[in-house]
């Protein structure tokens, strides 16, 4: 009661202070005035102790999700690590890691940071940091950021115990910046098709992407697939730039409208990198926001053609506002616009966030996931592309041109199980750790581990081992309807332990119905280059 009670009072403040800024009235700074003598007595005379701060931030939690589901408190300890991914580093030492049997086990040091310049290797132990004894003691993720992270040239002690070396050693490491990366791969797929996935737009995000681009194009790529399932979105302007890249000169590509905040559009420039090439988008409904706002110019300039299924549906924009105590509020300021002037944002009703995102679960229900038949839209939400006069539609998420369904096909209960227990993951770094120079002798190269490297029978029963030790029995049915899918996934772990994040998703995607779709298309474009502009 007491949480509601401050929520509406905060609202209350809220509502006054504005109309102070309209109109200095003295009924309002009478209202206002009476608001904090209120909480001035509740302070200082309530019979119980209060935790003013805590009222405060439950009050301002509270007023926010009863706006819209993407206005959201952010508390002074969560700021930094909520923008983290979107300013595209963090600082710390440079590794990634994994707790294996309760010990703290570095899986790669990032390329060219601290752990890497001063020697730390693959399958390193780390026991103590900074003296303190981290084996052994129920160590979580939580704790080894605390411990490894830290602001930009500090310095850290670790001691490691590392394979086959007679004792322990010792390394100081002296934090630094650390990149945190929005492309997950990039690669060939065919000698003329080339394949960007991007799992954020962030500050660095269209650096990240020309990189990429300009490689591809070295190796003469002619088409590229953009993959943008389970993009979450990210910086407006981020997307902004990415799609300037697929626009000629002068093309809108998003306007936002608010109530109290300038009309904004944005138009693309003649600086554009890949406005000629046939360009194939994936989404699903992962990708959100600004990935909606790329998928979404494209389609309605005609340029490329989407494919996958009906993305997620976040067309808010909003503002970081600090708050005085190193906290702040992203509120909802403005509504954002495609160019045909279709809005992208899904129906919702205040204080009703669980039913807001549970919205994809009911997608799953309704079919919506196995068969595009089951997207009803009514024809007040119908437009027209600006080139080809091709029917699209507004009001939740971005309806691809070409639908693939949701595959289940290698889905059971006992790979979901090992999936969210962690299991194939603490295999392949244990199967790592027992066979890393062998694998790292055999296999130079990813181009030969790719040809070479099998999953055999024996991997696949020490992996049913390994999950009974985990408390998993085995499931004799579950494993034959999904051992190719476990198969393909140990095989690519094993890869990107090896090698990199980007020949993980080499393998993965070996087979992927949306990226076979791609590639079809881009081979048989005749038979779709009705769906774009020439």
């Amino acid at each position: 009661m007491t949480r509601r009670i401050a929520s509406f009072f905060l609202f209350i403040v809220i509502i006054l202070s504005t109309q102070l800024v309209v109109s200095q009235t003295s009924s309002s700074n009478l209202a206002l005035y009476k608001i904090v003598r209120f909480m001035q007595y509740v302070s200082s005379d309530y019979v119980d102790t209060l935790d003013i701060d805590n009222l405060v931030d439950d009050a301002i939690k509270e007023t926010l999700q009863n706006l819209d589901p993407h206005s959201v408190y952010i508390s002074k300890e969560d700021v930094k690590a909520m923008n983290e991914p979107l300013e595209g580093n963090f600082e710390g030492i440079g590794v990634e890691f994994n707790i294996l049997n309760d010990t703290l086990m570095v899986v790669n040091p990032v390329p060219g940071g601290p752990s890497e310049k001063v020697g730390i290797v693959a399958g390193d132990r780390i026991i103590k940091i900074d003296n303190e004894v981290v084996a052994g003691i129920g160590l979580k993720n939580s704790d080894v950021f605390k411990k490894l992270r830290g602001d930009k040239g500090t310095k850290v002690v670790v001691e490691i115990l590392r394979k086959n070396w007679p004792k322990t050693l010792e390394f100081t490491i002296t934090r630094d910046k650390i990149p945190i990366y929005s492309l997950d791969a990039s690669y060939m797929v065919t000698k003329r098709i080339g394949y960007i996935k991007l799992n954020r737009f962030a500050q660095k995000t269209e650096d990240e992407f020309l990189e990429a681009l300009h490689k591809l194009k070295e190796q003469k790529m002619k088409d590229l697939i953009l993959d943008l399932r389970g993009n979450g979105g990210g910086y407006l302007n981020a997307s902004v730039a990415l799609a300037d890249h697929f626009l000629d000169d002068d093309q809108m590509i998003v306007y936002t409208e608010g109530r109290n905040v300038p009309n904004t559009e944005y138009k693309s420039t003649i600086n554009g990198e890949f406005t000629r090439g046939r360009l194939i988008i994936l989404i699903d409904e992962g990708s959100a926001s600004a990935s909606e706002i790329v998928s979404g110019a494209v389609q309605d300039w005609d340029r490329g053609i989407i494919i996958g299924r009906r993305s997620f549906g976040k067309g808010l924009v909003q503002n970081q506002l600090p708050l005085p105590d190193g906290s702040l509020i992203r509120l909802t300021v403005a509504r954002y616009h495609t160019p045909t002037g279709r809005v992208i944002q899904k129906p919702y009703s205040s204080g009703s966030r669980k039913d807001y995102y549970s919205e994809l679960s009911k997608r799953y229900e309704n079919g919506e996931y196995f068969t595009s038949d089951s997207i009803a839209m009514p024809d007040s939400l119908k437009y027209y592309t600006l080139q080809k006069n091709k029917v699209v539609y507004g009001g939740g998420g971005i309806i691809p041109d070409i639908f693939t369904p949701f595959d289940t096909s290698f889905y059971s209960d006992y790979y979901g199980k090992m999936i969210r227990m962690g299991i194939i993951n603490q295999y392949v770094h244990s199967y790592i750790d027992k066979n890393r120079d062998e694998l790292n002798q055999k296999y130079a190269s990813f181009e030969k581990f790719n040809q070479n490297f099998e999953i055999t029978p024996s991997i696949i029963e020490e992996l049913v081992t390994f999950a009974q030790d985990m408390k998993l029995p085995s499931d004799l049915e579950g494993l034959k309807t999904s051992e190719m899918e476990i198969r393909k996934q140990l095989k690519a772990l094993i890869a990107q332990n090896l090698f990199s994040t980007n020949h993980y998703f080499q393998i993965v995607n070996q087979n992927n119905m949306a990226l076979q779709k791609a590639i079809e298309v881009l081979n048989s474009w005749d038979s779709y280059k009705h769906l774009v502009k020439e």
